[in-house]
């Protein structure tokens, strides 16, 4: 039985490879695509702006009549924009694939809440190697406590929020392995006189240019060596391909927060 899916951001480039493959795919069928209020495509079909065949399903924004005939909602979008969806995919008990990033805690609480009633699948990257990456990065800071821990990452000239989601995503990781907080250790940045670092803490560089699309190196640093654990991006289909698994795992499952982790059996 094919599962129908609502796409937010369905005019971006993350929501036409949403759209072209749930074209491609044999189980998936296109519910609905969402674009923000006053985009010039609104009435366009979907299909067409992402390349493929006519599809019948034009870019609307309202989104209420569209999650509440739909199995699941796959959303990158933004921070506002997300909340709304929360809310509306917790109305319509359906699964809601959160792929946004640059989250406050404000916004997390609403999608905490959410979760009561809907299945949410949340990452700050959905692609299989970046969560098996995190897996790794988890079980080398527990079992190397004394190395000091920093996050390298690179985006395209365009991306506005740092660090990214994936480099958080990694940070939670070192932090969860050695069983602290990450707030309490995370260090955005260095500049001048700062002083010796200190134990325990996870550092974050953001590099910025191009168009790259993802690179992200862990590095374990102890004394006389490193470990250097390293993901790079080639395509954004890994992310699209990641988010509809989560969309297919989260039929049926009961409502709750999950993660990626969850859906590719990568919990300890």
């Amino acid at each position: 039985m094919s599962i129908r899916v609502v796409i937010a951001g369905a005019a971006g480039r993350m929501g036409r490879t949403l759209v072209r493959m749930i074209a491609e795919s044999g189980d998936l069928t296109l519910a609905g695509a969402l674009a923000e209020k006053g985009h010039p495509d609104l009435g366009a079909d979907a299909g067409t702006l992402a390349g493929v065949k006519t599809l019948g399903v034009p870019l609307s924004d309202d989104a209420l009549p569209l999650l509440a005939s739909a199995q699941a909602v796959v959303d990158f979008t933004t921070p506002a924009a997300t909340r709304a969806l929360a809310a509306l995919a917790a109305q319509a008990r359906i699964t809601h694939v959160i792929g946004t990033t640059g989250l406050s805690p404000e916004d997390e609480a609403t999608i905490h809440a959410a979760a009561r009633h809907a299945v949410i699948v949340k990452s700050g990257n959905m692609s299989l190697g970046v969560n098996l990456l995190a897996a790794l990065v988890k079980k080398a800071a527990r079992a190397l406590p004394g190395f000091d821990v920093e996050i390298v990452e690179m985006h395209h000239r365009l991306k506005v929020d740092a660090p990214s989601g994936t480099a958080l995503l990694l940070g939670q990781a070192a932090a969860e392995g050695r069983n602290i907080t990450l707030n309490d250790k995370s260090v955005r940045s260095r500049d001048g006189h700062t002083g010796a670092r200190k134990d325990g803490d996870i550092g974050f560089a953001a590099l910025r240019g191009g168009t790259v699309i993802g690179d992200h190196d862990v590095i374990l640093a102890g004394p006389k060596e490193r470990i250097v654990l390293r993901h790079v991006a080639e395509d954004r289909d890994i992310f699209a391909s990641g988010a509809l698994t989560a969309a297919r795992w989260g039929q049926g499952k009961k409502p709750g927060l999950y993660s990626m982790a969850d859906v590719l059996g990568l919990e300890d």
